[in-house]
C-alpha cells in the first residue's frame, strides 16, 4: 500500500489510505473533510457527456487555469459518452502529456498540495493527476554572494526544477543521477541529491542518502536545516559541507566525485563531502590562467593567517614579549598607549566586538545604505575612540587589517568560523602570550585532524597525504596536468580525468 513520507500528522491515517471509489460524492466528502477551512483549495464541479459528473481539485494560484480549461476540461466536455467511460479512454481525450493515475485518497491529497490539478469522475475508480503548475519565481540572475570577475553569471534560484535543469544543461550525460526526497511533516519540501554514477564513491552516496532519509522535522525551510542534521560534528565551528549558489561550482564538484544536495525554495545548494582546502578555493582560481590562480590562492592563505592571528600576536607581543619589537617602533606604540586605560587584551576585544557589530549592521541594513553606514560608522567610531583615549591608533590599524583580510574568504560559512576562532586565540594570547597562541593553534589543528566529512578526512590531501591531490591545494596546476580526480572524493576505479598524453602541445 502507498506509504507517504513524511507522514502528515494532521491527516487521519484511515482516510489517507482509503481507495478512490467509483462514487464521486463519497470521494469529494473525504477530501472536503481533509481540506476544511482551506479556502485556497478549489473544488470545481463539471458536467460531461451523458450527464456524467466530474470534479477538479487544485490550489488557487498554483495551477494555470487557462491551460486546465483549454487542454483538459474543454476536450472532456466535447467528448462523446463512450469516450470517457474508463480511465484509459479519459486519458486519451486530454491534450496533456504529464499526468499520473492515482488510486488512494492520500495520493490525491499529496498531488493537490504539490500544485497539481486532480480530476475525479463519477463511476470511474481512481483519479488523474495533471501537471499544469503555475508559480511565480525569481528569474535566473547573477549570484550576489559568490561574484567573480570571470565566469558564468547564472545562479541558482528558489525553484528546484530550474536548479536541476541548470546542472543538467552543463552535464549532458545519463550518468548524472537525481534522487528525490520529501522532508518535513508539514512543509513536505522536495530535496534532490545529485551525483555522477561511476565517479562518486558508492559509500559516500549511501551515507548522504541515509542521513537525509533519517531527518524527521515538522518543516524544512532552507538547506541550512539539512546541513545541520547530516553533518558529522554539529559542535565543530568548521562547516562540514560546502555551500554554493553557482551551478558551475556544483558541476565541478560533481565531476570530482562529490554529491550535491538541492533544496526547493532556496538558491543555496550543499556539496558533500567538504574539506578545509575546498572551502578556501574559489571558482575563479580555475577560470584564470594557472599562474594567476596560484598567486591568488597563496594570497588567500596568507590573509587567512593574518585574519586569524594578527590581533592575537599584537596582544601577546605588547603584553609579554616587548623584546621582539624594534625599539623605535616600541617607543611609538608605547607613546600612543600611554593614556589608554585598558590593557591590550581588553582594548583588542572592544575593537573586535565593535567591528563585528558594524559588519553585521551593514549586512542587515537595506542594501542602499548598508555599506555606507558600515564604512562611515567604522571611520567615525575609530577616530572618536582614538581621540577619546579609549583605544590606540595601532590597535585600530590592526583590527582594520584583520577585518579586510577576513573578507578574502570565498565561503561565507568558513569566514564565520574564522571570526569565531579569533576571539579564543586572542584571549589565550592575552593570558599566556605566544605560548597561548601556539596552544590555541595546536588545539585547532588537532580538532581538524580528527574531523571527518562523510568519512573524508577534513585536512585531506595533507592528513593523510594524497600526493596527487596536493597539486590542487598548494598551487593551481595547469588543467592539462590535472589528469586525476581527488582520490578521497572519487571512486578508485574512475580516478582518471583525461589521458596523460592527450594534452601534449607542439612547441614548434
Amino acid at each position: 500500500m502507498y506509504q507517504p513520507f513524511p507522514e502528515d500528522p494532521s491527516i487521519d491515517k484511515e482516510v489517507f489510505h482509503t481507495l478512490v471509489s467509483t462514487d464521486l460524492s463519497s470521494n469529494i466528502l473525504h477530501l472536503q473533510t481533509i481540506f476544511t477551512a482551506c479556502d485556497d483549495v478549489v473544488f470545481s464541479s463539471i458536467h460531461l457527456a451523458s450527464d456524467l459528473q466530474a470534479s477538479v481539485l487544485y490550489l488557487r494560484g498554483m495551477v494555470n487555469v487557462e491551460l486546465l480549461d483549454g487542454y483538459v476540461l474543454e476536450p472532456l466536455k466535447k467528448a462523446s459518452a463512450g469516450t470517457v467511460e474508463s480511465m484509459d479512454k479519459m486519458m486519451s481525450c486530454i491534450s496533456v502529456s504529464d499526468f499520473k493515475e492515482l488510486r488512494i485518497i492520500g495520493e490525491v491529497i499529496n498531488e493537490v498540495l504539490g500544485g497539481k490539478a486532480v480530476l475525479l469522475l463519477d463511476t470511474i475508480e481512481g483519479a488523474l493527476s495533471i501537471e499544469l503548475s503555475q508559480s511565480e519565481g525569481r528569474a535566473v540572475e547573477e549570484p550576489l554572494a559568490e561574484s567573480v570577475v570571470r565566469g558564468p553569471r547564472e545562479g541558482f534560484v528558489e525553484s528546484l526544477i530550474v536548479n536541476t535543469s541548470l546542472i543538467r544543461k552543463r552535464l549532458k550525460t545519463p550518468a548524472l543521477k537525481f534522487v528525490s526526497f520529501t522532508l518535513g511533516n508539514y512543509s513536505k519540501t522536495n530535496i534532490t541529491m545529485a551525483y555522477i554514477q561511476g565517479i562518486a564513491k558508492p559509500e559516500i552516496i549511501i551515507k548522504v542518502s541515509e542521513r537525509i532519509s533519517q531527518i524527521k522535522l515538522d518543516g524544512v525551510l532552507e538547506s541550512g536545516y539539512i546541513e545541520e542534521m547530516i553533518e558529522n560534528n554539529i559542535y565543530s565551528p568548521f562547516p562540514q559541507l560546502q555551500t554554493t549558489e553557482r551551478p558551475d561550482v556544483a558541476v565541478s564538484s560533481l565531476l570530482e566525485g562529490r554529491v550535491v544536495i538541492i533544496t526547493d525554495n532556496t538558491p543555496i545548494a550543499l556539496i558533500a563531502p567538504a574539506t578545509f582546502w575546498s572551502l578556501m578555493q574559489s571558482p575563479e582560481d580555475y577560470y584564470q590562467r594557472f599562474l594567476i590562480g596560484s598567486l591568488i590562492r597563496w594570497l588567500r592563505y596568507t590573509f587567512f593567517l593574518i585574519a586569524m592571528l594578527a590581533p592575537a600576536i599584537y596582544v601577546a607581543v605588547l603584553t609579554f614579549h616587548h623584546e621582539m619589537v624594534p625599539t623605535t617602533l616600541l617607543l611609538r606604540v608605547a607613546k600612543s598607549r600611554e593614556e589608554i586605560p585598558f590593557p591590550a587584551l581588553v582594548e583588542a576585544l572592544i575593537m573586535e566586538v565593535t567591528f563585528e557589530a558594524l559588519r553585521e549592521a551593514g549586512v542587515r541594513l537595506p542594501r542602499q545604505v548598508g555599506s555606507a553606514v558600515s564604512i562611515v560608522g567604522a571611520l567615525v567610531i575609530g577616530q572618536a575612540a582614538i581621540q577619546a583615549g579609549l583605544v590606540s591608533a595601532p590597535m585600530v590599524m590592526v583590527v582594520a587589517i584583520t577585518g579586510i583580510s577576513s573578507f578574502m574568504m570565498p565561503q561565507y560559512s568558513a569566514g564565520i568560523s574564522l571570526r569565531m576562532l579569533r576571539f579564543p586565540i586572542m584571549i589565550l594570547s592575552g593570558i599566556l602570550g605566544l605560548f597561548g597562541l601556539v596552544l590555541g593553534l595546536l588545539l585547532i589543528i588537532s580538532h581538524l585532524c580528527i574531523l571527518r566529512s562523510f568519512g573524508v578526512p577534513y585536512l585531506a590531501p595533507f592528513a593523510p597525504i594524497y600526493p596527487k591531490g596536493i597539486k590542487d591545494v598548494l598551487f593551481r596546476a595547469p588543467i592539462s596536468k590535472m589528469n586525476t580526480r581527488p582520490a578521497f572524493y572519487a571512486d578508485k576505479d574512475n580516478l582518471k580525468r583525461q589521458p596523460e598524453h592527450s594534452n601534449k602541445r607542439n612547441k614548434n
